[in-house]
């Protein structure tokens, strides 16, 4: 399949140029929502292998979507000067390394603003540009930043800490680069001054972990690992059914008094223990134990259907764990357009994500599917100035690489 080469102007980021030289995951899905909401995004990959996401078999297609991939050794003295043209006109650039890679090899934020004064330079990687240098200069992935930072000790059972998945420490990330990038953007467009964002993963990390976190800073307090309860709360977690597991936050006064009822505990409602102003059924109050082991007896013997149904309308939140199969066969999901069809570049269908969330006057798009390493190394460098000649040397010298 031929892709198109000229981006159609849809969404709010249409007139936004991107360009971004990370694998995945967490810059990459930042820079395909981007692409999803209209912005012009150049994928950089090495002019090796590639993007590692290249060895998925299905993954690769739903985040690398709405890009043009530029094969190019941009730390070698020619491709240094590719670069510095590619970001001449573009708003935003993204890299993903170990602290301070880009610096070490010359490619300096003043560097980049001498090409482009107006530029948003965003550095991500584990454990950001400063501080300690044996920190800032170690390898990062998803599993050791989320160790790093606390957040995986708070996953888990009692015994051991477990990491959340699929992968949640680079998809936290995504977001953070996302909103950082584009307030950044804000401020760069009416000041007129570029800026340069250090991301450090971990960090990110720490700021989703604090809700409990601030509990030991403040009181010493550490909660212990919930498994698939909550941390200090009754009626909170994952449960098993007859047929499944539900969902259920049972949390509110009128809430709290039907759930009792419900599982045959109605006479501690109005005692001293559980006054009926009670809002939560905390796990240190006296009946904790007795509470949690009447609702799973209650659970247990009730199909998950009729438990989210009846919950529900008391003003409980109940819902089924949806498994995949469960995710296909739902209405809501099909009238809400959660599912998109296409094409690869290799002419195959594709089932994925449509593009969220729902913008109403500049709706996002799919416009090409992801391409092939260097599909656009051509096109790309052609736009820039470069003569067929002198791209054909690059190609010969291994400055770029070229699928098309």
């Amino acid at each position: 399949m031929t892709l198109a080469t000229e981006k159609p102007s849809f969404g709010v980021l249409d007139g936004v140029k991107v360009v971004y030289a990370a694998m995945e995951l967490a810059v990459p899905k930042a820079c395909c929502i981007m692409a999803e909401w209209g912005a012009d995004v150049t994928w950089l990959e090495n002019t090796g292998a590639g993007d590692t996401i290249r060895d998925t078999a299905w993954i690769k297609q739903a985040e690398r979507r709405n890009q043009r991939s530029v094969a190019l050794n941009y730390f070698s003295d020619e491709g240094r000067e590719v670069l510095l043209r590619m970001i001449a006109d573009a708003d935003i650039f993204i890299e993903s390394s170990k602290g301070g890679t880009y610096a070490k090899k010359g490619i300096t934020d003043e560097l980049l603003w001498q090409h482009n004064p107006k530029l948003v330079i965003v550095h991500v990687s584990g454990f950001g540009q400063s501080g300690v240098p044996q920190m800032v200069s170690r390898a990062a992935y998803d599993l050791t930043v989320m160790a790093y930072s606390g957040y995986m000790s708070q996953n888990g059972t009692v015994d051991q800490p477990m990491n959340p998945g699929p992968y949640a420490g680079d998809y936290f990330n995504t977001l953070m680069i996302v909103s950082s990038t584009l307030a950044a953007l804000h401020k760069v467009t009416a000041s007129g001054k570029g800026e340069s964002i250090d991301v450090a993963m971990f960090e990110t990390l720490l700021a989703i972990g604090q809700y409990y976190l601030v509990d030991y800073l403040n009181a010493g307090v550490i909660w212990p690992r919930p498994g698939a309860r909550n941390q200090n709360l009754c009626g909170i977690g994952e449960y098993k059914c007859a047929d499944g597991y539900i969902g259920l936050c049972v949390y509110g006064v009128p809430q709290n008094k039907y759930l009792l009822e419900t599982i045959g505990l109605g006479e501690l409602w109005g005692t001293a223990e559980y006054p009926e102003d009670t809002s939560a059924l905390w796990l240190s109050s006296p009946k904790a134990a007795l509470i949690e082991a009447k609702l799973e007896e209650y659970l247990a013997t009730r199909m998950v259907a009729d438990v989210e149904a009846d919950f529900s309308a008391h003003r409980i939140a109940a819902q089924k764990v949806m498994e995949f199969p469960d995710l296909l066969a739902e209405q809501h999901l099909r009238e809400r357009g959660v599912w998109l069809d296409w094409e690869t570049a290799a002419g195959d269908a594709f089932k994925g994500l449509g593009i969220f969330p729902k913008f109403a006057n500049n709706p996002g798009q799919l416009w090409r599917p992801m391409p092939d390493q260097g599909y656009d190394s051509v096109d790309v460098l052609g736009r820039l100035g470069y003569s067929p000649a002198e791209i054909q040397r690059f190609i010969d010298t291994g400055v770029i690489k070229a699928s098309a």
